[in-house]
């Protein structure tokens, strides 16, 4: 009996955008309970609020300028498609970060349970990215742009960067709440190495 297979069909214009715009979010609320919880986390969104915390500033604000510099390797190994996609989902998220307080807060949440939501909610939101050509820049265009180009998982570039910044982070927060964190951090990136894979999705 022949069967017919049914050809991949790439994302079309409202499909990145529905996209786009989940990976976003999913983000955003995981930096919420993040920061509700006092953890740090890795990637350009931990070494932004590393400065948050210790400045005061806005992590929005701050995560936003800290991706600027990132575009231009965005834009030489994936073009100005990405760049600009990742520019929204950058935006988007700075933005939703500093309204979502307003209308989503957090009670007792045990520090376990916090992690490995923060991990999978995080780790969601960036496979939505990356599936819709896109990310929430930094290190995420680092990683993306080293697997491309060697086949080395993007997660792992990314797991390297978070314990560097972890050890950075013990400077500002007790031991306890970075071990925590970095559960965080590992979930999230155990998800991306094992689920963001060229040969099991198609875009």
């Amino acid at each position: 009996m022949q069967t017919t297979e049914t050809p991949y069909q790439k994302h079309g214009f409202i499909d990145d955008i529905q996209g786009i715009a989940f990976g976003s979010f999913m983000s955003s609320v995981g930096v919420l309970l993040l920061t509700h919880m006092g953890f740090v986390t890795g990637q350009t969104a931990g070494l932004a609020l590393l400065i948050s915390y210790a400045t005061g500033w806005s992590f929005g604000l701050v995560f936003f300028i800290i991706n600027i510099p990132f575009y231009w390797l965005g834009w030489k190994r994936f073009g100005p498609r990405f760049v600009a996609k990742s520019f929204v989902a950058v935006a988007m998220l700075s933005a939703m970060t500093l309204i979502l307080p307003s209308y989503l807060q957090f009670g007792a949440v045990h520090p376990a349970v916090a992690a490995v939501l923060i991990g999978c909610l995080c780790g969601a939101g960036l496979l939505a990215l990356f599936r819709h050509g896109s990310s929430l820049g930094g290190i995420g265009i680092v990683g993306l742009y080293i697997q491309d180009a060697t086949g080395f998982k993007a997660g792992w570039v990314q797991l390297i960067f978070d314990a560097v910044l972890f050890l950075i982070a013990l400077t500002l927060r007790d031991p306890t709440t970075v071990a925590w964190s970095f559960l965080g951090a590992v979930v999230l990136n155990m998800t991306i190495t094992i689920n963001h894979r060229k040969d099991r999705y198609i875009a």
